[in-house]
């Protein structure tokens, strides 16, 4: 982390310190309040019984755990990171000009217990370090107009997790609040492959509306319609909505229903086949797997990515690709045997496809010069060689978003807007029939869900979630994504849980937060909407030597059961059942071609 950064979070501790001081010595002048004997305990599931169930946490960084705990069963852990001090609160009603005690039990370092909206003195009170269950508790009077306070936990930025249990506030209860009616007038509007409008009667009370789509809760909005996005195409789906307040949520409306009408064909994705698998051709440098020719690639490969297409410098925009030299690869193929093959493998059924970017190949389109000479440099490389698309793989400073750009669906940052037009442009030029794949890696994609961008307090890596507006804006024409779940650090998935690579459980969390859609930086109302599963490729590694993150056959099986049938699944709990999951995607052909064919002999075996 920069110097000038650590300066800033220094301060900031710092600040807070010298202020829970002075939190802590008004304490002492008041003097704690002893509980009346009328007085009830207004704090909802303060034992955290009931998993967060009324309690909201920043950034997703709460959850309930099992241990360690004061008392009961659960208590919260919650992480902060850089950007986040991993609040958790609530908002309970009080009364006015009423003397409230607020207690509870924390365990780590810099933990606080406060209260804010009190319309007197907000209050709060901390411990430096708690290496042990440690009481807190402080006092305030409410305001002659105050009728709502919210209760708080946090941390502090950068620090380990901190734990929390048996929160309690003490005092006169208010006016108890009752959660509103069920919505009435649900109705549909407009109805398109991938989305269904709809309307419904505002409730008087509601401060929110939840909506479901067959059964399953799909977003939340503040207003009384919205349209519910990502779904399937030519699919019936049944809805119902929700009225929140405070006090709750109520019952469901009465269901309607639509059918979305027939989709295109995903950028040619009906030339494939129902299950495919995807594999990295190493066509322009040799390494440890050796240079394989075009026309030795076994016929199980529904694609073929060439790799790679690189530019002449990193923001020019021109893409070359330039096959591996004799004097590295001593067996490589003419160009003319080499096109032959291309056509022999279309005559197969199979495509293929440049792909641009790779490890080394960073690609910055940062003016529309540059992106008018990507589409051009492409084109002419796709004319030469008559391949049947396009494979996005850019990789390292390729793609960042500006500290302004906070918006997947309406990016502004050049590099990212200028790649989105290139790519409708080729599309549009080649038609339907033009294959577009992608293969990001996790931290541009599926770490979105915790972080986008340089975050609402900056100091976060701008690449985080960067791919995602590229993805939504081409949704529409993609063919496929598959998203590269190895070469990964621990990424977060939608049970909040942190997941490593090795196992099928990191392919099931990864995969199934592309199936089913994320919140983008835990924003609830800025949902990135789940791809079809026809789009959806897991990208694996094919050995030990091809890159971290490698799984045996075994495991692969397993992540494919679990996704495709719901059986075989570990801890994670997926979110839905896709059979029509597109397959499987690896670097590379030239590694599983090493590994006597391992990773293609499991994939023909598991799908026949």
């Amino acid at each position: 982390m920069p110097t000038p950064r650590r300066t800033r979070i220094h301060h900031r501790l710092l600040t807070a310190l010298t202020a829970g001081a002075l939190a802590v010595t008004g304490l002492t002048a008041l003097g704690p309040a002893a509980a009346h004997a009328a007085d009830t305990d207004l704090a909802r599931n303060g034992g955290f019984e009931s998993g967060l169930d009324g309690w909201t946490c920043t950034a997703n960084t709460g959850t309930a755990v099992n241990s360690p705990v004061h008392s009961g069963t659960s208590s919260l852990r919650a992480t902060p990171t850089a950007a986040d001090n991993a609040q958790c609160a609530q908002t309970v009603t009080v009364r006015p000009d009423s003397t409230y005690t607020l207690s509870g039990y924390v365990r780590g370092s810099y933990v606080y217990l406060g209260a804010s909206g009190t319309g007197t003195t907000d209050v709060s009170t901390w411990t430096q370090s708690a290496p042990d269950w440690q009481r807190l508790t402080t006092t305030f009077r409410t305001g002659p107009a105050t009728t709502k306070v919210t209760i708080y936990t946090h941390g502090w930025y950068g620090t380990p997790a901190y734990n929390a249990d048996d929160l309690t506030l003490l005092g006169p209860g208010g006016q108890v609040p009752v959660p509103p009616a069920a919505p009435t007038g649900l109705a549909t509007g407009t109805v398109t492959s991938t989305s269904v409008a709809l309307s419904w009667t505002a409730v008087p009370g509601a401060t929110s509306y939840a909506i479901y789509a067959n059964g399953a809760k799909s977003r939340t909005v503040t207003g009384a319609s919205a349209t519910v996005t990502g779904l399937t195409a030519s699919t019936a789906y049944s809805f119902q909505v929700t009225a929140l307040n405070d006090a709750g949520e109520s019952a469901k409306s009465t269901a309607v229903t639509a059918t979305t009408t027939e989709g295109s064909t995903g950028g040619g994705s009906a030339d494939l086949p129902a299950h495919a698998l995807v594999g990295y051709l190493h066509a322009s440098f040799a390494n440890g797997a050796g240079y394989t020719r075009l026309a030795d690639v076994p016929d199980s490969w529904d694609v073929i990515d060439l790799a790679f297409g690189e530019p002449t410098s990193t923001t020019s925009g021109d893409i070359r690709f330039n096959r591996c030299p004799v004097t590295e690869c001593p067996n490589v193929e003419s160009d003319a045997d080499f096109k032959a093959a291309i056509k022999a493998k279309q005559a197969a059924g199979k495509k293929v496809l440049i792909s641009i970017g790779g490890q080394n190949g960073q690609v910055q389109l940062t003016t529309t010069a540059a992106r008018d000479t990507f589409v051009s440099s492409v084109s002419k490389i796709i004319d030469e060689y008559g391949l049947d698309g396009l494979d996005i793989d850019f990789e390292g400073h390729s793609l960042s978003l500006n500290a302004d750009d906070t918006d997947f669906r309406n990016p502004k940052t050049p590099v990212i807007v200028n790649l989105i037009a290139a790519l409708k442009t080729l599309k549009a030029k080649y038609g339907a029939k033009f294959t577009l794949t992608m293969a990001p890696e996790t931290f541009f994609v599926q770490n979105g869900y915790q972080f986008y961008g340089t975050g609402k307090w900056g100091g976060q890596d701008p690449r985080c979630g960067a791919y995602l507006p590229v993805i939504h804006a081409l949704r529409d024409d993609l063919t496929l994504l598959h998203v590269q779940d190895y070469n990964s650090g621990p990424i977060m998935g939608l049970d909040n849980q942190y997941h490593s690579m090795g196992g099928a459980d990191f392919h099931i969390a990864m995969t199934d937060m592309l199936l089913t859609g994320f919140p983008v930086a835990g924003d609830a109302n800025n949902v990135f909407p789940p791809l079809r599963p026809d789009q959806v490729a897991i990208g694996m590694p094919a050995s030990t030597n091809a890159g971290n993150g490698y799984v045996t056959p075994t495991e692969t099986n397993k992540a494919l059961d679990c996704l495709t049938k719901k059986t075989n699944c570990g801890t994670y709990p997926t979110h839905g059942t896709w059979p029509a999951l597109r397959g499987l995607m690896t670097w590379s052909v030239n590694w599983d071609r090493f590994n006597n064919g391992e990773f293609q002999k499991n994939f023909d075996a598991y799908f026949g």
